[in-house]
């Protein structure tokens, strides 16, 4: 499986992540276009980033269903949030999620930008992620 690590001599990470992730030789990529919080009817999941944010994780839930996979084949996050107001909410929607899917803290590595805006004024948080999946 998806194997991460943070070393010791490099600064721990900032929130729960980890610095490094390797992917086994009889797995391919899956490289996902960012979930923003959309429902299935198209309609966001609320104004608020922390139900946005809960929202784009269960997109992406979904498409790790869809590929017989499962949080453990994440391999990287990348998150986007339109403005630093939205950070408590993206946090507590990200320490929320991630702790059901990783309890045990082996969590992958995320990066985290703050910017002017994203698709449309309403959205506030959109997550990319990449996977492995083992070969068929």
């Amino acid at each position: 499986m998806i194997r991460r690590w943070s070393p010791a001599d490099v600064p721990a990470p900032l929130a729960a992540y980890n610095h490094l992730a390797a992917v086994p030789a009889d797995h391919e990529l899956v490289v996902f276009a960012g979930q923003v919080g959309t429902l299935a009817d198209g309609t966001l999941a609320g104004p608020d980033a922390e139900s946005q944010a809960r929202q784009s994780l269960a997109n992406i839930e979904a498409l790790l269903d869809s590929l017989n996979a499962g949080p453990a084949n994440l391999v990287k996050l990348f998150t986007l949030v339109a403005g630093a107001e939205h950070l408590p909410g993206l946090r507590a929607a990200l320490g929320d999620v991630l702790a059901r899917w990783f309890p045990d803290g082996d969590v992958p590595p995320n990066t985290l930008a703050i910017v002017a805006g994203l698709a449309t004024p309403e959205i506030v948080v959109e997550i990319e992620a990449t996977a492995a999946v083992p070969t068929r």
